[in-house]
């Protein structure tokens, strides 16, 4: 373990924002993310996974500790399912293509999201109709302060739209260290979305597998979303906001087009991203700070913006969605 000083992490987040960190070192296992933690004593600690969902607005003024715990582990299975446990630190999409190839299906539906298999739980990752909450059996993590490894099952998670324990009651408590997902031997297809029926379409694709679907879902993301290689971005920047029926039909009297789903409980989803188009947002470039003009959900750096920019960026969208909806939009980026 090396700890190395006044390090850039322009290269480890990919909105690209060029913060430092006072000290920095990698850890691959629990017991060097222990001596780190004695080694740094207590100086503020920050776990860094992908780097793709996180906005960085000032300097880390302690200890930037990046999770590189991999290795990829098939446990057990039975009749129906296997179970298989993945190092935090192993890529996510990486990962989503090593069970594809193995014909294990459930995460089909969540190619191409960006960050680490880590971060999967902690957000309780979702796209296409698809959640992480439904192919999750149990994770390990460890206990920053009391440092120990504590094992979390699907209800210690209480996994909500883009939440978990680990964002509110836990938040900056633990460093997840392995993931174990139970996925289906015989696939369960997830293709309700109208643009996921119309790519399969467009690909032409006759008999149905998770392999069509990934791809799909791949096509779709690669042509709506920038890819931060080339454009720095943190994915979808708010959440889809849940709201009352009674207020989305007030909202849908005065605005027709509004974009809304219906859920379970009796509320309604809303498309941030409509929203912020309809505010005028879409395309909107301040300097490097920007929203991406095929995406209103994206804010992006240009290149040399700096992560405070963004933020106040996304405060002046939050207030305009507001001002015009009454509708108190979230971040799902977490703010540092």
């Amino acid at each position: 373990m090396q700890i190395e000083e006044n390090i850039s992490l322009k290269s480890f987040n990919t909105f690209g924002i060029d913060a430092k960190a006072r000290r920095y070192a990698s850890f691959s296992s629990r017991e060097e993310l222990e001596q780190m933690i004695s080694a740094g004593k207590r100086s503020p600690l920050l776990i860094l996974g992908g780097g793709s969902n996180i906005l960085l607005t000032r300097d880390f003024e302690g200890l930037v500790a990046k999770n590189e715990v991999k290795g990829i582990t098939e446990l057990h299975e039975d009749e129906e399912h296997v179970y298989v446990r993945a190092g935090a630190g192993e890529n996510w999409h990486q990962f989503v293509q090593y069970c594809l190839k193995r014909d294990w299906a459930g995460i089909e539906n969540l190619s191409l999201i960006p960050g680490n298999v880590g971060a999967s739980p902690m957000q309780n990752i979702g796209a296409y109709g698809v959640e992480l909450a439904e192919v999750f059996w149990s994770l390990e993590a460890f206990h920053l302060k009391e440092m120990k490894t504590v094992t979390f099952t699907l209800s210690d998670c209480a996994f909500g739209y883009r939440e978990s324990v680990f964002k509110n009651k836990y938040k900056d408590q633990f460093a997840v260290l392995t993931v174990t997902f139970r996925l289906r031997k015989k696939p369960i297809f997830h293709t309700s979305y109208g643009a996921l029926q119309e790519e399969l379409e467009k690909m032409g694709v006759k008999e149905l597998t998770i392999q069509a679907i990934s791809q799909a879902v791949i096509n779709i993301r690669t042509s709506k979303l920038p890819d931060p290689k080339q454009i720095g971005n943190a994915g979808s920047f708010f959440k889809n906001p849940e709201v009352t029926k009674s207020k989305y039909e007030s909202l849908n009297e005065k605005f027709p087009a509004i974009v809304g789903y219906s859920l379970v409980n009796g509320n309604y989803k809303l498309a941030a991203g409509w929203m912020i188009e309809q505010c005028g947002w879409k395309g909107f470039r301040e300097g490097d700070a920007g929203v991406h003009p095929k995406q209103a959900l994206v804010l992006v750096n240009y290149g040399h913006t700096t992560g405070k920019q963004i933020y106040d960026l996304s405060e002046k969208i939050a207030q305009s969605v507001y001002g015009k909806f009454g509708v108190q939009l979230e971040r799902e980026v977490n703010v540092v």
